[in-house]
């Protein structure tokens, strides 16, 4: 699928950031980011818009003081983005990301349906495609807790050591914010308004799930098992949420006359990949990220400096790990990262992942640590 300029509204929110990660992962692309001061004013918005090709719509209220600024406040924000589409005066597609509640008749609902006509009409105004998506719970990484998803808020329990409470257990359509983007992004240049589809999960078992996660893997250090898309994504998730407070990690190292021995990964039910490398002093691996793919860096021997951005971020976390002290650290999924040799000696490293290197999709896409600021 070959696109032109792509602008996100709500670039720098949760669904916002996943998509723009996607499309640079996937297509190359890096999207115009748009945020609150950008609708603050129109002459803004209409100037920032002017020469993209292509609009995903993200941008909304899902909590305010009250039910009348979470209605207005999304009628307003497609008013203005409809404004800017008549000043432009050029034909101009958007994807809407909508909720399913807009065929609901509360605050959100009305909001997000009154917002998709507005839009709508004047996309069609101007001669573009209008794609609306109804999209359901999402979740993913880095959701903001009691914002964004029960998802998130259960994360930050669990991570903390706390037992969320399950009131009226249900099942819940739920969507990862990767699999929404996609659609997103597959939908731009087309007509049409379509309920997007989800996998119904209870909300107790997403607890059971995350509780499961948090014992085999932070008290155990563990693999779970993520034989499945949603368990993977779940724990990806989680992932998110206790990185980067629990690492580097050291496990129990038991001796005798013949040396050391430690365990360096134990998959739960899974399956997996695990290597060595040695890297001379000075020499660098890594310098990339990957959508989905779960990596463990174990330091045998030597020293090192690990390096990890988050995608579309500038901070920098780094960990210095030493052979003197065996200790691994785990790759975040859409985080950039590297390894280096800054000792003197060589170093000698174990790597795993939970997926088998294929060549044809190998879920690894080159960017260096070091960028120059993000707009």
């Amino acid at each position: 699928m070959t696109l032109g300029k792509v602008a996100i509204t709500g670039g720098h929110g949760f669904l916002g950031w996943h998509t723009a990660c996607r499309l640079r992962a996937l297509h190359a692309t890096d999207p115009v980011r748009l945020g609150r001061d950008d609708f603050a004013d129109l002459d803004v918005l209409a100037t920032r818009l002017a020469d993209v090709d292509a609009i995903i719509h993200i941008a909304g209220v899902n909590r305010a003081e009250n039910d009348a600024l979470v209605e207005g406040g999304n009628i307003e924000l497609a008013q203005t983005l409809a404004s800017a589409l008549a000043t432009i005066g050029k034909p101009m597609d958007v994807v809407f990301a909508n909720s399913v509640q807009a065929d609901l008749d509360n605050a959100y609902g009305r909001g997000k349906a009154g917002a998709a006509a507005i839009v709508g009409g004047a996309v069609r105004a101007v001669g573009g495609h209008f794609a609306d998506l109804l999209l359901p719970n999402l979740f993913g990484e880095h959701g903001r807790p009691g914002y964004n998803s029960f998802v998130a808020t259960f994360v930050h329990e669990v991570v903390a050591g706390r037992t969320p409470t399950v009131s009226g257990d249900r099942e819940i359509p739920l969507l990862h914010a990767q699999d929404a983007a996609e659609v997103l992004i597959s939908s731009l240049g087309t007509d049409v308004r379509k309920v997007v589809d989800a996998e119904p999960v209870r909300v107790g078992e997403v607890l059971s799930l995350l509780q499961e996660f948090h014992r085999l893997y932070a008290e155990r250090g563990e693999i779970p098992d993520i034989s499945t898309s949603m368990r993977r994504n779940l724990f990806n998730t989680y992932r998110a949420a206790a990185f980067p407070d629990m690492w580097p990690v050291s496990p129990q190292v038991h001796g005798d006359n013949r040396g050391d021995l430690y365990e360096t990964v134990r998959a739960h039910g899974g399956t997996g990949m695990a290597f060595m490398s040695t890297t001379l002093p000075g020499q660098k691996r890594g310098e990339h990220y990957h959508l989905h793919k779960v990596e463990r860096f174990f330091v045998v021997k030597g020293e090192a400096e690990i390096e990890l951005r988050r995608l579309l971020h500038d901070n920098v976390v780094t960990f210095r790990l030493s052979g003197d002290k065996p200790s691994f650290v785990d790759m975040p999924a859409l985080w950039v990262h590297n390894i280096r040799n800054v000792g003197d000696t060589e170093l000698v490293t174990m790597f795993w992942s939970d997926q088998l290197l294929d060549h044809a999709n190998p879920d690894q896409f080159p960017e260096a640590i070091a960028q120059e600021a993000i707009a």
